[in-house]
């Protein structure tokens, strides 16, 4: 059932609020006033002024659908009527929630705690990437190519490719979490993968050959708390450049999506975890399942943490639509990037699948 209510953000506070300054460098936030400060200064002489804020502050919120997996165990009814929801949901919201997932709780708090202790480290730190084993360019924070507030992320990442995590495993309580977290995270990702593949009519081993522990990944997300919020975007509207992505994310909140035309905000669920569909099952699927626009927004007083898992293929798997005649032309997952990296770097955001449809002609 889809419970809905307004929530009303009432600051429209544009000016900077002081924070509390630690020594030089041993803040763990990323200097995001000092960096995008011509942004800032943009908005309080009135040069931002035409910026529409209006669906950021009235939004509605919702429960996605919610489904118990512990049906897919169940006699053969359950679980095909648990394998009917998941691919419902996915052709009606690109979203649902999963409980009785498989993930164990202890597993989810352990890689929270991890991740809380990896970000409250010192911004100096996290930019030295002899500190830590993953690879090169993992640390990030803010947006390098943001020309304005909208196309400003007021967020860090810990960028992390699986293999990384194998390499570094029982080195530190961190590695040995991830290992844990990102292998059950796996599993349920290709269970999945494969229930919305059957409903297609497609009993086939393409996500296992194709989508690797050498090519999918960890991203560890955190969202400092923001003084312009809700004006400046924790992550700013996209879809997701994968097969399907699961989300752990704390109470705090902030994810959004579009759902009929409009912006609804996720009621956080601590039992479950957040499923999305990504621009590669949308193309594959012909169109069926859809890969939905989401935003994270800023918090003023609090910061939020999150994880997703991106089940991705290798670069050279070609995606095709699985039906005639197809939506989208045949490409692959490197064409795919490297047209997104393009987009991003010529106009600011991601242009997506609208650029591999078919031509009309």
């Amino acid at each position: 059932m889809l419970l809905v209510r307004k929530v009303m953000v009432k600051s429209r506070n544009l000016s900077l609020q002081p924070h509390q300054k630690l020594g030089r460098g041993e803040s763990p936030d990323p200097p995001f006033e000092e960096t995008y400060k011509k942004l800032f200064d943009d908005i309080r002489i009135g040069k931002a002024s035409n910026i529409n804020y209006h669906n950021l502050f009235v939004v509605e919120e919702c429960e996605l659908p919610l489904i118990d997996l512990e049906l897919l165990n169940g006699r053969e009814f359950e679980r095909e009527e648990c394998k009917r929801k998941i691919a419902k949901a996915s052709q009606e919201w690109g979203f649902f929630q999963v409980v009785n997932h498989g993930i164990s709780h202890d597993i989810l708090e352990k890689m929270r705690m991890e991740q809380i202790n990896l970000f409250k480290k010192p911004f100096n730190e996290k930019m030295n990437e002899k500190n830590h084993k993953f690879s090169k360019g993992s640390y990030r924070w803010g947006t390098p190519s943001a020309t304005c507030l909208q196309q400003l992320s007021w967020s860090e990442a810990f960028h992390v490719p699986l293999t990384d995590i194998s390499n570094s495993s029982g080195l530190s309580s961190l590695s040995t979490t991830m290992e844990q977290f990102a292998t059950t995270l796996s599993e349920l990702a290709h269970k999945l993968a494969r229930i919305l593949s059957e409903k297609m009519g497609y009993k086939s081993k393409y996500f296992r050959e194709t989508c690797l522990p050498n090519t999918c990944y960890l991203r560890m997300n955190r969202y400092p708390a923001c003084p312009l919020s809700p004006q400046v975007f924790g992550l700013m509207p996209h879809t997701d450049s994968d097969f399907l992505t699961i989300l752990h994310q704390d109470e705090i909140g902030g994810l959004q999506l579009i759902r009929d035309g409009k912006w609804i905000s996720v009621k956080p669920n601590p039992q479950a975890l957040i499923i999305n569909i990504g621009d590669l099952f949308q193309a594959w699927s012909n169109g069926v399942y859809k890969s939905v626009e989401h935003r994270v927004v800023t918090n003023k007083a609090k910061e939020r943490f999150s994880t997703a898992f991106f089940l991705c293929p290798s670069y050279d798997t070609e995606i095709r639509s699985c039906f005639e005649p197809p939506v989208y032309r045949r490409f692959t997952f490197r064409e795919f990037r490297q047209q997104v990296q393009e987009d991003v770097k010529n106009f600011g955001y991601k242009v997506g699948l609208p650029r591999f449809l078919v031509s009309s002609h």
